[in-house]
């Protein structure tokens, strides 16, 4: 059987995932949370595990650096990268949406300016709504720029929607539901379809 890298994004969803492939019978005993190792191999040796940025995952997968990838589907949306999307793990559910201080906001005839930690995304969705926007790319607390007037609206990742109620913000549109993902890199899906697709029976097994 071929050995498989899979690249797992670092962050809110790696402790869920390391609990999945465990629970499908992939151990990997070396690998602990406080660890700073960023390679780790499955106790059978078929599975090279390696840890990245949520954002770089699908890179890593689109230019076969790795074969498969578990990352949320927020990121893929982003990355826009030429990969094939092959299971739904149902981990980390939450939601796109437009967000803003008041519905008025996207009455406005003029240009909007649009804050996101995912611009591309942003971008994309109004175009689809024949909207023109400028976006600002921010990294962090995207809540805030509404409120300071960097921007009309936000669009970002709601799970209880909680923070932006404590900001004054409000749902203003719903873009696409978001959960985790495993990707695969389109030449390996065609060299190392067996054990590929033994990856993914299993995790569809452990799943049900």
């Amino acid at each position: 059987m071929d050995t498989i890298t899979l690249a797992l994004a670092k962050g809110r969803t790696a402790e869920s995932t390391i609990q999945l492939l465990t629970n499908a019978g992939i151990q990997f005993t070396d690998f602990h949370e406080k660890s700073r190792k960023l390679v780790f191999y499955s106790d059978d040796q078929r599975i090279k595990l390696i840890f990245v940025k949520a954002l770089d995952v699908p890179t890593y997968v689109e230019k076969g650096a790795a074969d498969v990838g578990i990352v949320g589907k927020d990121n893929i949306l982003e990355a826009q990268a030429d990969v094939y999307e092959m299971l739904d793990l149902k981990l980390g559910k939450c939601q796109f949406v437009v967000a803003g201080k008041s519905e008025q906001v996207l009455n406005n005839t003029q240009k909007l300016t649009i804050a996101s930690k995912f611009p591309t995304v942003a971008k994309k969705h109004f175009q689809q709504n024949g909207r023109s926007v400028e976006t600002v790319k921010l990294n962090g607390s995207v809540e805030l720029a509404p409120l300071i007037g960097l921007a009309d609206a936000i669009v970002d990742i709601v799970e209880t929607g909680n923070t932006l109620k404590e900001n004054g913000l409000f749902i203003l549109e719903e873009i696409e539901d978001i959960s985790t993902r495993l990707i695969v890199n389109k030449a390996s899906f065609a060299t190392k379809s067996t054990s590929i697709h033994q990856f993914i029976n299993t995790l569809k097994s452990t799943l049900e």
